[in-house]
């Protein structure tokens, strides 16, 4: 998008360069799409999910996909390694964890109000 300069509404051309995205190094780019969202037969899936898997091991950005599928919380295919099922799992257990800490802070914080001298009557 073109900025704003300060000679009013016009607005100057683009000249900065933007960073390359970093899915233009992913080894999936030049891949069949279909391998990595599978459907068919079981069978059929379980062997294109393990085809996808073995294409993101050899990618020099599968950890940035990750993120960026459990980010979005994409709900189907392969991204970074991971099938749905496996981002379900990790996002549940980090809901859990984050529950489990709220908890225990707010435990933490009823033990200490309990023990905090009452305030004195005016």
């Amino acid at each position: 998008m073109p900025r704003p300069t300060h000679y009013g509404p016009h607005r100057a051309p683009d000249t900065v360069a933007r960073p390359t995205h970093w899915d233009r190094r992913a080894a999936c780019r030049h891949e069949d799409p279909t391998v990595f969202f599978p459907e068919g037969s079981e069978a059929d899936v379980i062997a294109m999910t393990a085809m996808a898997k073995e294409i993101c091991r050899t990618c020099p950005v599968s950890g940035r996909c990750q993120i960026e599928a459990l980010e979005r919380r994409e709900p189907f295919g392969v991204w970074g390694g991971l099938d749905e099922h496996e981002r379900a799992e990790i996002l549940r257990r980090a809901a859990e964890h984050a529950a489990a800490r709220f908890k225990e802070e707010a435990a933490a914080k009823e033990a200490a109000d309990a023990q905090a001298p009452a305030p004195a009557a005016a």
